[in-house]
């Protein structure tokens, strides 16, 4: 049996038995007899069904927004909260017997008020200077903006990071500086490793191994710092404004993060455009050998990549599939997503 069906039931006891009290009270007022049966018969069963309706908006209903609020809430803040009003009501109760000493309705009316207050207050400031005190009872200095390195780092965003790239790129000593990771994309790549979608979650996880491989196997130090944007609620725009405070690069290969952030003036690493500029470079006229995987899309052509993942076209080689030719390079295509080499078969 559910706890809110029980619920309702006690509540509906409860309520008719009120009415039944106030059927009392009301028969004993009225003049006529018959109006006093109606009243007695009515009131009770008015009530009853007032109770079997209204008591879970009492009860399980409260609770359960409450409790769903709680879920949202980070443990810190919620831990935050908790010490704030603790230290509101110990400050409340140690005015409560100097107010309590003023004449007249004051003496009786402050001790309540200042319970309210101090509470209120307590809560407030712990929650909103959380970081500023749990640094302060870390023994650490709060932030500043000079507390970070200003001219030498680099900001990873989630989606650089879950890409992998970047730990190879840190070994061979290409960025120099310090890379930072804000907590705020450390939690959200902990919130897709949380998803309920399977590749999310898998794109997560992803994300979190190359974190502890780049954390283990870089060549420049890594960074995961408590610093937030309060001004901003999406990640890009934090990194955005982050990285115009800290006059610092993003690291990224998302592509609207790029031209945002390029817009109002912040310098992107993209590592697609890295791994596109470091490929090998062919002339027109240059021959190589390439393996034919598959048909291309127009009749007779055929389709092969180079070790660094660079497509291949060859003109009449569908019928050298799964073969290894000699070709000759007959023109070369920069696009965005990366760079074509269209060949002929070698005579």
């Amino acid at each position: 049996m559910k706890v809110e069906f029980v619920l309702r039931l006690i509540g509906m006891v409860v309520f008719a038995l009120a009415g039944w009290q106030a059927s009392d009270f009301l028969t004993e007022r009225v003049p006529e007899p018959y109006v006093g049966h109606v009243i007695k018969l009515v009131l009770p069963l008015a009530s009853a069904a007032l109770g079997l309706f209204i008591t879970p908006w009492l009860t399980t209903r409260p609770f359960l927004w409450v409790r769903g609020k709680i879920r949202q809430l980070p443990a810190q803040q919620l831990v935050a909260a908790i010490i704030g009003l603790i230290i509101g009501l110990i400050v409340a109760a140690l005015l409560a017997r100097p107010l309590s000493l003023l004449p007249g309705p004051l003496g009786t009316l402050l001790p309540f008020i200042g319970t309210l207050v101090f509470g209120y207050l307590g809560i407030a400031v712990m929650t909103i200077r959380q970081r500023d005190i749990v640094n302060l009872i870390s023994g650490r200095l709060p932030f500043r903006e000079t507390a970070l390195p200003q001219n030498n780092c680099v900001l990873l965003d989630t989606s650089v990071i879950i890409d992998g790239r970047i730990a190879d790129i840190s070994r061979t000593g290409f960025i120099s500086g310090t890379m930072l990771i804000p907590r705020f994309v450390l939690n959200e790549l902990q919130h897709i490793a949380d998803s309920s979608d399977m590749l999310r979650r898998n794109r997560g996880r992803r994300g979190l191994d190359m974190l502890n491989k780049l954390r283990k196997e870089s060549v420049v130090p890594i960074r995961i710092h408590d610093i937030d944007v309060e001004e901003a609620q999406a990640v890009d725009d934090k990194l955005v404004m982050l990285a115009k405070k800290l006059r610092c690069p993003i690291v990224t290969n998302d592509y609207n993060l790029n031209r945002v952030a390029e817009l109002q003036g912040v310098t992107v690493l993209n590592v697609n455009e890295l791994a596109n500029a470091v490929k090998s470079i062919f002339l027109p006229g240059e021959s190589m050998k390439v393996r034919i995987i598959q048909p291309g899309k127009e009749l007779g052509q055929g389709v092969g990549y180079l070790d660094d993942g660079t497509m291949v076209v060859i003109e009449n080689g569908r019928r050298y599939i799964n073969r290894t030719i000699k070709v000759v390079v007959t023109k070369v295509l920069q696009t965005t997503a990366g760079r074509m080499i269209f060949a002929r078969l070698e005579e």
